[in-house]
Order: C-alpha cells, then structure tokens, then sequence
C-alpha cells in the first residue's frame, strides 16, 4: 500500500544489480520500512505489507558499491550525490554561531536579492526533513521589492473585506464557542494586527512585509506534515543568514489565506495551489542596521527524564 501524496500514488520500485552487490548488508540495516533482504549472499528488495517503499533513498545513499536504483516518488539515482565530511561539514560552534547572530530584520537596504541568492536558499530548503516523502512543501517565490509590495497590498485590501472576522458583534458571538485563550488571541492580538495592517497601508506604511525586496511562503498541500512547512522556511531563514540576508517570519498572512470565497479567489490568483494547515511567509533583504550583540534566549521549561 502506497502512502499517497500530491504527486502522486505508485509504490517506489528498487532496482538492485547483482553483480556490483556484495552483500555487505549495509542497505538492510538502513532500510526504515525493512523492505531489504539478503538472499543468496545478495541484497534482494521485496515490499512489506505495510507502506511499502517511501522512496527515503536510504539505501542509496548507504550502498557502497552504487549498487541499488530506486523509481518512483520524485527520486532515483539520478539524484544522488557524494557528500563531504571533512572538508565542508560546519562544526557546531560555526552553526551556532550563525543561529545565535540571526535576528528578525524588518529594516532593509533598497538593494535587490539576486537570483542566485534566492537559488540557493531554495537549494538549501530543500534539504528541510519531511514527515513522508517526497516533500509535500510548496513554494511561491516574490523577488522583486515591487512585487511583494502589490502583493502586501492586495493582501490588505483582501482584509479590508473579511474584516467582519474581527469586528465587535462577531468576537461577542465567538466568545461563546471559542475557549478564553483563543478568545483572547483574536480579540487582543488578531484584531489590533488587521488594523495595524489596513490602516498603516494606506498610509504607505507597510508593517505586512516591511517593503521586504524578497519574499518567499511556504505551505503544504493536504497530505503535508504539520511541521513540515515551517521546517523549510526555518532552513531557508539559516541558508539567508549564511548569504549576509536578514530575515523575518511573518505569521500574519497565512491564516487569512484559507478560508472563505474571497480567500480562494485570493489563492487562485497568485497560484497558490491549496489550502494548508500550517504555511509561513518568510521575508529576505540585507538589514540596514547590523547588531553588534546577541540575545540569550530559552525554553518556557526543560524537562529531562533519566
């Protein structure tokens, strides 16, 4: 049984050449969904009952003789690489170092994000962990200053028109289903941030993407893992950092984006193709102030268990 996903359907096949296996073993012991045998002294592949082949590329990547194909799932060996351990592998004072200098930029040069930049933030997005794969993230990429600005814009004119959503009768009816926490989360942040947000735009003032000259969402079709957008967008903000770009995750948008006639013809008209459980914005740009310290920051508890 396949696990379905937006692309699709088919189990993954596994080719595996006889001749170059020498039947080390390597691939059954990283093979998660135990879909590898040894027979005859030779790895042989025969489907579990369960989910079949997930197209993970484990035993690719493990088999030292390049011994095993997989197909299906938007993989095969085609897409297999050598990996450096010695020479490019980042310690972890470096990545560290890289987290702790990250900071949310709201303020940025009037300097374009080149293609290339926004290439390889993608490229390294990409290598965001998923909950099944093939990845069910997609992406829609702005990257120019103005068309993120048209964007924000008609992103406020489209909470111009849901604005009932935050008005006074509609929080009182509400607040009869809506538990006192969530009450509290659309009457005293949710409603000052639509305000915030149409009022200040039409005075030319853009606190929705911060006149951002790039701009990149996230969000997953239906199969999508909850997590599994804003791990992207978390890689995508560290791969930014790396490049001099500052970065900030802009939470505000998404919500509006999913429900209701206007939203869908909102979503359809930039090409988002779905509605999505979780998605997030994520803006890029090189900061105009450089911040010479960091921030400690911490957990709201940490619990350890022996």
């Amino acid at each position: 049984m396949a696990i379905p996903t937006s692309r699709g359907n088919a189990i993954t096949t596994a080719g595996i050449d006889e001749k170059s296996c020498t039947g080390c073993e390597l691939c059954v012991t990283a093979c998660p969904e135990k879909n590898i045998f040894i027979k005859d002294k030779k790895a042989a592949f025969q489907l579990n009952p369960y989910f079949g082949c997930i197209g993970c590329g484990h035993c690719m990547a493990i088999c030292p003789k390049g011994a095993i194909a997989i197909h299906g799932r938007d993989i095969d060996a085609s897409n297999v690489f050598p990996l450096s351990y010695t020479t490019n592998a980042a310690t972890y004072a470096q990545l560290l170092s890289l987290m702790q200098k990250r900071r949310s930029t709201r303020l940025f040069k009037d300097t374009p994000v080149s293609k290339d930049s926004i290439n390889k933030i993608i490229k390294a997005a990409q290598t965001a962990p998923m909950g099944i794969p093939p990845s069910e993230v997609n992406i829609i990429v702005w990257e120019s200053k103005e068309s993120v600005l048209t964007f924000t814009k008609d992103f406020c004119s489209l909470l111009e028109q849901m604005n009932w959503m935050v008005s006074d009768w509609f929080l009182f009816i509400m607040k009869i289903f809506l538990s006192k926490t969530n009450y509290l989360f659309f009457k005293d942040f949710v409603k000052p941030l639509v305000n915030i947000y149409v009022d200040n735009m039409k005075h030319g003032i853009n606190y929705v993407t911060y006149d951002a000259p790039a701009t990149i969402y996230f969000y997953g079709s239906p199969y999508c893992d909850y997590a599994d957008p804003i791990i992207a967008a978390t890689y995508a903000m560290l791969a930014a950092e790396s490049l001099g770009l500052g970065t900030c995750m802009i939470g505000g948008i998404h919500p509006f984006l999913q429900n209701g006639s206007k939203a869908k013809a909102f979503r359809e008209k930039y090409g988002i193709t779905y509605k999505s459980k979780t998605g997030l914005f994520v803006i890029f740009g090189y900061p105009k102030i450089k911040f010479k310290k960091g921030i400690k920051r911490s957990f709201a508890s940490v619990t350890t268990i022996p």
